[in-house]
């Protein structure tokens, strides 16, 4: 285990704690959602993450798995309801409702299921 090293700071001695430098990357919508809902509602689990230097890594993975669910829930849920293409070139304001009705309730699936879980 490591030695811990102490600065004075006027008649405190406060601990020489560094984060680690992480790779700067785009995380995203549902990344960034993450990021506020653990640091306003987890903040322990939030400054355990952001102080290993594991933060960044797990709002990418959160990022990358919401949308790879959306995707699927959208084209399972498009093919239950039978929006199909041929719906688009018959009706397309009716193929875009039905498509925005099912993007707003998976959107509420991921959000729910990964991002305030």
């Amino acid at each position: 285990m490591r030695e811990i090293a102490y600065s004075r700071q006027g008649e405190y001695l406060l601990p020489d704690i560094t984060v680690p430098d992480e790779p700067e990357t785009h995380v995203g919508k549902y990344g960034s959602l993450r990021r506020n809902y653990l640091k306003e509602q987890h903040y322990g689990i939030f400054l355990s993450l952001l102080t290993q230097g594991k933060l960044n890594q797990h709002l990418k993975e959160t990022q990358e798995e919401a949308q790879g669910r959306m995707e699927q829930i959208v084209s399972e849920m498009a093919k239950s309801q039978e929006v199909t293409e041929e719906l688009k070139a018959k009706d397309q304001m009716m193929w875009l409702q039905l498509m925005n009705n099912i993007r707003q309730a998976a959107e509420e699936i991921v959000m729910s299921e990964l991002v305030y879980a």
